[in-house]
């Protein structure tokens, strides 16, 4: 059923409790691929991943997004419109990983601020969630963090086809982890 596009959108109607019931998707992830594997970006992103990420960024032709990220990431600066360095830094991905092929005229090319957008929203806790989901033309799944400013999140949610998975997370690595890990349990 996962693997078959036409159902996989119908996956969260079919087991209502991944909507309600935070670490299902981590439990599952555990069991398909071992605990061991479940932990492995955790462990290594902040002893050698993240400072990779930012020497690779560094090497970049600079853009004014492209340098504030990596002054985030750097710096965990505490200004309310940044990100925390982790997201920051996770966020570089988005300037290092290659962008789909163009022979397929399917792709749409897209801006780095759009690609980041299609990665992380922020929402403002004082706010409705359907103003948000209604908005949202993707079906790909993303991190909704939600807060009082960027810099202040309370809360992480994966959003995938209008509905939200609550995250067992608590940090912004922690949300990308299992923003990852439900591509590989739920799509």
């Amino acid at each position: 059923m996962i693997q078959d596009p036409e159902k996989s959108s119908s996956v969260l109607s079919l087991f209502p409790r991944f909507l309600d019931t935070k670490g299902l998707v981590l439990q599952d992830f555990e069991l398909l691929f071992g605990v061991e594997t479940a932990s492995k970006l955790l462990e290594k992103w902040d002893c050698t991943l993240k400072q990779k990420v930012i020497q690779e960024a560094k090497n970049l032709t600079q853009s004014p997004l492209l340098s504030c990220l990596i002054q985030s990431a750097e710096n965990c600066s505490t200004c309310q419109e940044d990100w925390d360095c982790d997201m920051s830094s996770l966020s570089l991905l988005v300037y290092l990983l290659p962008p789909p092929s163009s022979g397929n005229k399917k792709f749409v090319k897209i801006s780095v601020r759009e690609a980041l957008d299609r990665v992380v929203r922020f929402h403002k806790s004082c706010c409705s969630f359907e103003e948000v989901l209604g908005s949202t033309q993707t079906t790909q799944p993303y991190i909704l963090a939600v807060g009082t400013s960027k810099s202040s999140i309370h809360d992480y949610y994966i959003a995938v086809d209008k509905w939200l998975i609550p995250c067992m997370a608590k940090s912004s690595l922690s949300a990308f982890d299992e923003l990852f890990k439900v591509h590989c349990v739920l799509l």
